[in-house]
């Protein structure tokens, strides 16, 4: 028993529960003579792993498709079988490495090896004439492993149990346990109590966010804790074959000795048998009991069958790229149960975050009733977006009805409160206002995400939402670009989209009128943006004057009557002192400002034009506000009924 007990030190304690049983009944019954017993030991990896076992059996390399016949004799010590990936070895064998489960750089070990490691523990004939047998996650996780009783040849198995790990539980990892190859535990990084579970003596335990992967994916496998009673070590009559396969498949109805699912199901109904025999001796109030215990284990076989579909079908999108997937019990915490509120937006609230070294922007979006698979969708393609000046999404929650999604930090916020005044007076006093070069290299970089949402990727994305709002800036004011809830894929060979209409009040270009979008009305939004940012104010700031209420027709007059400079932000003589440059880059704003969206520039060229390597239009149509669909540069009006005219850029 002293072999499988000399777990790794940070998880000894694990494995108690078995290990006294043995202990007990070994030293409380009659010795039984353990038979011998042939792992066969399988690897459906589409890799090869270099299978160990101890204390009997060493090691070897098994292929792809390939089998082992591991003879453990009776009367062996308790061992343990594991998979070793990513190995090399010279000729004699005596000289390697592994990337997970490496045993000292040998091929046949003679010791345990080092996690991350999937286990599986036998002990044979200990306990009255049984096997007692597990599959254990102490060690952390690097590959996929069922290990099940096999039947005898033209006989039925002598027991139809046993525990299963099918999933691949690396891909779900927390960012603070992964390893090269695996899944670490989280006793072996932080080496905390709360995660080793020692010093208390009892088995009361508790589960951790860095437990739940392990727990939810491989239910009947031992993890961080030792309070789920539903994961037991399981046992077989002595003389079993066993057999252990590496990443089996998901579904071993037609290759398993027995469905899992079905002895799962005969498991539980013996037990309610067991207790309705024991009830009826004990009398009523035990009846009760064992009905109310019937309908906990009918619930949590239910819950646990419709984790595992979910976490099936999640792990299929992973495959696919998805971005890192947390929990809402991870989230919460990572949150302190969402007390830091950040903002508020149409979409949701976002809160401040801690995950691991990192801090974390937490948007909790608002329960709009989207689907799982639109939900995943939507996260697949937002996380596919990869650009400095694109806030960067680090993962997601999909839980039940709840939806979160997991951002970069950005410590400066958005640019709204660096820019707003409101009648001479400074919405956020304690800020001080932009510079010049730091607004124009704002204007730069916000003008280059947008270009790539445009056209470098695989399908144009119209963000529909681009306000300074949504334009959120690090310790250092570089911008990026953030809020893509409302973006739109648009097929490189259609010219234009027809969608409901979206975006905020006050940004949003006049062929919303028709419902008839391109990525042109990010450009046209573009431009409100800009004259923003210059002008230190809001597009429609009804505090103001009634002839100064709407900043877009303002800009119309102004430049109609050589009276640009009136628009530059009076709070800040830097701006004062770049008048001319300011309005150049006015121009730049009324470029992107055309009624007609075929006047408008791509934002490409926006980029080389501020760059310098391009001029600006100089034919530049000075109406920058109008009502008639004809001008918007489509010839009809399809879709969905048009918005107010209200609803636009500004009043009319």
């Amino acid at each position: 028993m002293t072999q499988m007990a000399a777990v790794s030190t940070c998880c000894t304690h694990h494995l108690l529960p078995l290990l006294l049983l043995a202990a007990i009944v070994a030293t409380t019954t009659t010795n039984h003579a353990a038979a011998a017993a042939t792992l066969n030991i399988t690897n459906l990896c589409p890799f090869t792993v270099w299978p160990a076992a101890v204390p009997v059996g060493g090691g070897r390399r098994l292929d792809p498709g390939t089998s082992w016949a591991l003879d453990v004799p009776a009367g062996a010590a308790p061992g343990r079988v594991w998979a070793r990936t990513g190995c090399t070895f010279d000729a004699t064998g005596a000289n390697g490495t592994c990337l997970t489960g490496d045993c000292g750089g040998a091929l046949s070990c003679t010791g345990y090896g080092e996690p991350p490691q999937t286990l599986a523990e036998f002990s044979l004939g200990q306990a009255d004439g049984q096997d007692l047998f597990d599959i254990s996650l102490v060690d952390g996780f690097n590959v996929p492993m069922d290990f099940l009783p096999a039947p005898p040849p033209d006989q039925s198995p002598p027991c139809s149990k046993g525990p299963r790990c099918p999933a691949n539980v690396t891909a779900q990892c927390p960012g603070e346990l992964r390893a090269h190859g695996g899944c670490n535990s989280a006793c072996r990084v932080f080496k905390q109590d709360k995660y080793c579970c020692t010093g208390n003596g009892t088995n009361t335990c508790e589960p951790t966010t860095y437990s739940l992967p392990f727990v939810r994916m491989c239910p009947d496998a031992y993890s961080y804790s030792r309070n789920d009673a539903s994961s037991p070590g399981f046992t077989c009559p002595s003389g079993t074959n066993y057999q252990i396969i590496f990443c089996p498949p998901i579904d071993l109805t037609s290759s398993s000795p027995a469905s899992i699912a079905v002895a799962a199901n005969n498991r539980q109904g013996k037990k309610v048998i067991a207790g309705i025999i024991i009830a009826s001796v004990i009398g009523s109030t035990s009846v009760l009991t064992m009905v109310m215990a019937y309908t906990s284990i009918k619930r949590r076989t239910r819950r646990r069958r419709e984790i595992r579909e979910e976490e099936q079908e999640l792990e299929e999108i992973t495959l696919q790229g998805m971005p890192r997937r947390f929990t809402f019990q991870q989230l919460q915490e990572a949150t302190d149960q969402f007390r830091d509120k950040l903002g508020e937006g149409g979409f949701g609230s976002v809160f401040l975050g801690q995950i691991g070294d990192e801090r974390v922007a937490v948007k909790r979006l608002d329960r709009n009733g989207q689907g799982m698979r639109e939900f995943l969708a939507e996260v697949q393609t937002i996380g596919s977006i990869h650009h400095i000046n694109l806030v960067r999404l680090i993962g997601f929650c999909a839980e039940k009805s709840q939806r979160l999604l997991v951002y970069e930090h950005m410590p400066k916020g958005s640019l709204d409160r660096w820019i707003y005044h409101q009648q001479g007076a400074a919405i956020f006093p304690s800020v001080p206002p932009l510079d010049w070069q730091t607004r124009y290299k704002i204007i730069t970089q916000v003008a280059k995400g947008l270009s790539y949402l445009h056209e470098e990727c695989t399908k144009r994305i119209a963000h529909l939402d681009v306000k300074p709002q949504n334009i959120l800036l690090d310790d250092k004011f570089n911008a990026k670009l953030s809020d893509f809830g409302l973006c739109k894929l648009i097929d490189r060979d259609k010219s234009q989209v027809i969608t409901r209409m979206r975006g905020t009040p006050g940004y949003l270009a006049p062929e919303w009128l028709t419902s008839q979008i391109t990525e042109k009305a990010d450009v046209y939004s573009f431009g409100i943006v800009v004259m923003e940012i210059i002008s230190g104010r809001k597009n429609v700031d009804t505090s103001r004057s009634e002839q100064s209420i709407h900043l877009i027709t303002l800009l119309q007059e102004k430049v109609k009557s050589d009276q640009l400079v009136d628009l530059i932000d009076k709070d800040n003589n830097d701006m004062q002192v770049h008048e001319q440059e300011v309005i150049e880059m006015m121009k730049f704003a009324m470029w992107c400002l055309q009624i007609d969206c075929k006047r408008r520039p791509q934002m490409s060229e926006v980029v080389k034009a501020l760059e310098g390597t391009i001029s600006i239009e100089t034919n530049i149509v000075h109406d920058f506000v109008a009502v008639n669909p004809v001008s918007f540069g489509f010839t009809a009006v399809v879709g969905s009924a048009p918005p107010l005219a209200s609803d636009l850029s500004g009043p009319r």
